[in-house]
């Protein structure tokens, strides 16, 4: 890690991701209430709002990085937040553009800020510890040369997850990472909680903007060039061929771009509760279940029914002789799947796009 005096009057400028539908929780997550905007932690408020929170005690401002047709659907989330402070994609195209366009974009306004990243659709509990562990990570990126991420120690092998490896010591508070590995199968997962080192990849990301920028260029060229592309153009108010050079430009996540090449990788490790609901079954693990292990929401009857998750609208739901089920009822969709098979709730979601169905979607 390369020592460097932080910067009089640089600061620390959070950017929240926002984008994607969830396909994976439909039918409640659809274009028009994506996850983030979904009350899946325990306060009952809306993912974004939570997170937006807990960014503004982190950062001297924040800013909510999303697409252009979501852009009602976070200020109605967030009435306080301004134009100024929305940067918005074109299109979705992949972590590595969008990440790329927020830096850009704040290049232009704070130079010498510390970008932190926290995406707007995780459960996070245990202020203290997630305080401690994201201050800690500005702190290294502002004095260093590198690009820092936030890892948890596994609690179990989790196959929806990345890992990361960072077996050494600590150094100024963090560890040099010697690789990623995105989602292994069970085998793998369970012989990395055994051997240690392992931590669970929550994108959770800090750097200064010209280590950032100066990483993309090295890895991720192709994307850069294009970035800077849009932003001339941008710059130049034409907006209609920044969107259409964004739109070409080629999808890609931003820990298979930059995160898995760059050698100026550090990990802060972090001790709190956090969970990325990804699908039906992570969300009924963390609701709370009755005698029968069935975790419910809204009115209904269950008759020799148990491990199930249960989650009504506007009617009553009656289940008999169901056990480890997901039930998910909306005003205009039912979902009905063993809880085994949640990952596969996208499935359905891309055989109702390829039967012209998107009304549901």
């Amino acid at each position: 890690m390369t020592a460097r005096r932080s910067q009089q009057g640089e600061k620390t400028v959070a950017v929240i991701p926002a984008g994607g539908a969830g396909t994976r929780l439909w039918p409640r997550s659809r274009r028009s209430t994506p996850k983030h905007v979904l009350p899946l932690g325990d306060s009952g408020r809306p993912l974004l709002r939570e997170t937006y929170d807990r960014a503004s005690k982190l950062a001297t401002e924040v800013f909510v990085l999303t697409e252009t047709g979501q852009r009602e659907i976070i200020q109605k989330v967030l009435p306080e937040i301004d134009s100024a402070h929305l940067i918005l994609e074109p299109a979705a195209r992949g972590t590595t553009n969008a990440f790329g366009l927020a830096a850009l974009t704040l290049r232009a306004s704070h130079p010498d800020a510390v970008m932190l990243v926290l995406p707007a659709d995780h459960v996070v509990s245990g202020r203290a510890g997630v305080s401690k562990a994201v201050r800690a990570a500005v702190r290294v990126a502002a004095t260093s040369d590198s690009l820092v991420t936030v890892g948890l120690k596994p609690r179990f092998p989790s196959t929806g997850l990345g890992y990361i490896h960072a077996p050494g010591r600590m150094t100024d508070g963090a560890l040099h990472v010697k690789r990623f590995t995105e989602k292994p199968d069970l085998a793998t997962a369970r012989r990395f909680v055994k051997a240690g080192g392992y931590y669970w990849n929550l994108a959770w990301f800090s750097w200064r903007l010209d280590v950032f920028i100066d990483e993309l260029g090295l890895h991720a060229p192709r994307h850069l060039a294009g970035l800077e592309k849009v932003m001339a153009a941008r710059a130049a108010g034409d907006e209609e061929t920044a969107a259409a050079i964004y739109k070409r430009l080629r999808v890609e996540v931003i820990d298979r771009s930059v995160m898995e090449k760059t050698n100026r990788l550090l990990l802060v490790p972090g001790d709190f509760e956090w969970a990325d609901i990804g699908n039906w079954a992570e969300l009924g693990d963390r609701v709370r279940a009755d005698v029968h292990g069935n975790s419910v929401e809204g009115q209904s009857i269950l008759v020799d029914t148990t491990g199930s998750l249960i989650l009504g609208s506007r009617r009553l739901v009656a289940a008999i002789g169901l056990d480890d089920m997901i039930i998910v009822d909306t005003e205009d969709a039912l979902l009905v799947c063993p809880r085994s098979r949640a990952q596969d709730v996208r499935k359905v979601v891309e055989a109702l796009r390829r039967a012209g169905k998107t009304g549901y979607l």
